[in-house]
């Protein structure tokens, strides 16, 4: 019970936190493009849940989810989301280059797959350290057209490295549909023919995802290889922005109605109330998560901004 209540938890503090930002970004406060994981948050929290302090993760500009779920730091988040002086990184990174390397958040980037050796060259640091540390590398199904991504897998499998590559399928590209884009029916299929595990889940429960990660993660851990696994959802959002885009007209909002009827914190909120946590308790736990997250907006958005000087702080010449 105590697992299913912090699961619930985490992904409950990821959904509020960015329905925080989307009360709050039309003021104008937030200088940074929001790309927002709303959907995507079981997929995000199973696999960071099985992860120690020490354990490493970099991810994509949609980076909300991967940071709040492995650094479960609020006040830092909504800092940088407002570019304040008291953020780790003062600003400068924005939604889409969060960072706390003390955490395990070892960054995320902009560029479609370009996180990816990045996280495969850390996997390749760990193991020559014998430092037992695992390496999990986040990318879109988007991200598989990139070079960086074939380059990584293989170099990943060729030296037996401690990484876990986590495909966030959402059968999109931005707007552009994968029957469109690709010419392979199954990504698992290809991956198969590495020196790779592969594991594959399309639901929204959370619980399934963490018991799949859970597997590969002890496997890539005690076993010093690589795993791959490919987890599906829906971007409940539009690609960058806080809205919805249904009259973009590349998907069509019945099937967005579908999922939401499968909503991953639903189905996990329905699930403490099955096995006995009633709904007071529940409801208590969410107003501390809803509390924290207010504090730390309100925290952010009334501290200072960086002083000029600050400009030319971290940069190499």
């Amino acid at each position: 019970m105590e697992l299913s209540i912090e699961l619930y938890k985490k992904m409950f503090l990821i959904r509020k936190s960015e329905e925080m930002i989307q009360k709050y970004y039309i003021d104008d406060k937030m200088k940074t493009p929001m790309h927002m994981s709303m959907g995507s948050e079981a997929l995000v929290v199973a696999v960071c849940h099985n992860l120690s302090d020490k354990d490493q993760i970099i991810g994509t500009y949609r980076s909300h989810a991967g940071y709040l779920a492995k650094t479960n730091d609020t006040d830092d988040f909504f800092a940088e989301m407002y570019g304040k002086d008291i953020a780790l990184i003062k600003g400068k990174g924005g939604s889409m280059h969060l960072i706390n390397p003390e955490k395990g958040h070892m960054g995320s980037s902009a560029i479609v797959a370009s996180a990816m050796p990045c996280a495969t060259g850390l996997a390749f640091a760990n193991k020559y350290l014998n430092n037992g540390k695992v390496v999990v590398s986040f990318f879109g199904d988007g991200a598989v057209n990139e070079g960086n991504f074939w380059e990584s897998i293989n170099v990943a499998c060729v030296k037996k490295l401690p990484i876990v590559f986590v495909c966030e399928n959402n059968d999109l590209a931005v707007h552009t549909h994968k029957s469109i884009l690709n010419g392979f029916k199954s990504i698992t299929d290809i991956i198969n023919n590495f020196e790779i595990d592969v594991y594959e889940e399309n639901t929204t429960d959370v619980e399934k995802m963490y018991e799949v990660s859970k597997k590969a993660i002890e496997d890539t851990r005690n076993n010093i290889k690589p795993c791959f696994i490919n987890f599906h959802y829906y971007r409940y959002l539009e690609h960058v922005g806080i809205n919805y885009d249904f009259d973009a007209g590349y998907r069509d909002a019945s099937e967005y109605k579908k999922w939401l009827k499968k909503d991953p914190i639903k189905i996990q909120r329905n699930r403490l109330l099955s096995v006995g946590v009633d709904n007071e308790s529940i409801k208590k736990i969410e107003s501390e998560v809803l509390k924290r997250i207010e504090l730390s907006n309100k925290k952010a958005d009334e501290a200072d901004l960086p002083n000029n000087n600050e400009l030319h702080v971290g940069v190499y010449s």
